[in-house]
């Protein structure tokens, strides 16, 4: 797999959450290994047509979401993952993912997303393939882990 192609979706997420939280960002080390779901997180799942397939999975922890849907609301409290708050961490996927293919666009790659599918834990576990992931640290927020799926 081809570090380009995740690139686009690091400059893009960090973007756009820096946008919506008003936070810092630094990246963690790229790698490829055995894509993972991790215990404790929300999952958005977005699949990519076009000149390159695949799917990206945006993973952030729990306590992270909320505070982004938070945010999102112009900073109504939220304590739980209700309907509303689904939607708005599939839009921030939708958002970063949208940004991510302009990007990748700018650099001769045509992309297609499909729209943004939140994923719980059961969905799953039956995931297997190599990823090329690298994780957000948000500082005091928390860490958001995108691993992306590239099958051509």
């Amino acid at each position: 797999m081809i570090v380009q192609y995740l690139d686009p979706f690091l400059e893009s997420a960090s973007s756009v959450i820096q946008q919506v939280c008003n936070v810092d960002i630094s990246r963690g080390e790229l790698a490829e290994r055995e894509w993972s779901h991790v215990e404790g997180h929300t999952w958005i799942r977005i699949g990519m047509t076009g000149q390159l397939q695949g799917e990206v999975f945006f993973g952030l922890q729990e306590e992270l979401a909320l505070r982004i849907v938070s945010a999102m609301m112009g900073g109504y409290p939220v304590q739980e993952m209700d309907e509303l708050g689904k939607s708005a961490i599939s839009e921030l996927g939708n958002m970063i993912s949208g940004n991510a293919s302009t990007l990748l666009s700018n650099r001769g790659v045509i992309v297609d997303i499909t729209p943004p599918l939140f994923l719980h834990q059961h969905d799953l576990k039956d995931m297997v393939g190599t990823a090329l992931t690298a994780p957000l640290d948000l500082h005091d927020m928390g860490r958001l882990d995108i691993q992306i799926i590239v099958i051509r």
